[in-house]
């Protein structure tokens, strides 16, 4: 029996640094979407008032998920008492806290860019990307559960100040809940 505390740790180790290694490739491309719709790719037939259309749905997807992956895996863990040292199922939160926050971040990055092909919407987010820049360093804050109320409060009100700036343009965000394999790429 003393043998398989030191496995069960190896194990544990080897699935953590996958689950990290995996968010961080997985959140470290600069296309906006899954890839077949880049900018590159768009019809050559489209006007104007149709690129802005898609902007505006972009940003909207893009703002929804990170809106909903943060509170899906961050903020509500948190407030349930899942990141306290002691608690059943306390790691595997941590985890996926850390792979939501490197989604949300990568999602909230994209919905900046979409954010640019619609002038009005450009203008209500423009404010927001010192916000969302501030943003980067959480989810490995929340992997090694070092995240605290302020923290989680940071990623509350740059997602708020994100759903505000799309309805003060006609952009309403709605909460998405990705998919757990969404998460990890």
């Amino acid at each position: 029996m003393p043998r398989t505390v030191p496995l069960r740790r190896l194990f544990l180790s080897l699935l953590l640094s996958c689950a990290v290694l995996a968010g961080t490739t997985a959140c470290g491309g600069d296309d906006d979407s899954g890839g077949a719709s880049s900018s590159s790719a768009s019809p050559t037939g489209t006007s104007s008032a149709e690129a802005q259309k898609f902007a505006k749905t972009r940003f909207v997807t893009n703002a929804g998920l990170a809106a909903g992956a943060t509170y899906q895996w961050v903020v509500k863990p948190y407030r349930a008492g899942k990141f306290k040292k002691g608690t059943d199922g306390r790691t595997f939160a941590l985890v996926k806290a850390g792979l939501a926050g490197g989604f949300a971040y990568n999602r909230l990055k994209a919905a900046t860019e979409n954010a640019k092909g619609d002038p009005l919407l450009s203008k209500a987010v423009a404010p927001l990307t010192a916000g969302i820049a501030s943003l980067k360093g959480l989810a490995t804050k929340l992997r090694k559960g070092e995240a605290g109320e302020g923290d989680i409060g940071a990623f509350e009100s740059v997602i708020s100040s994100v759903k505000d700036a799309g309805k003060s343009a006609g952009a309403e965000v709605k909460d998405k809940v990705p998919s757990t394999s969404q998460l990890g790429g």
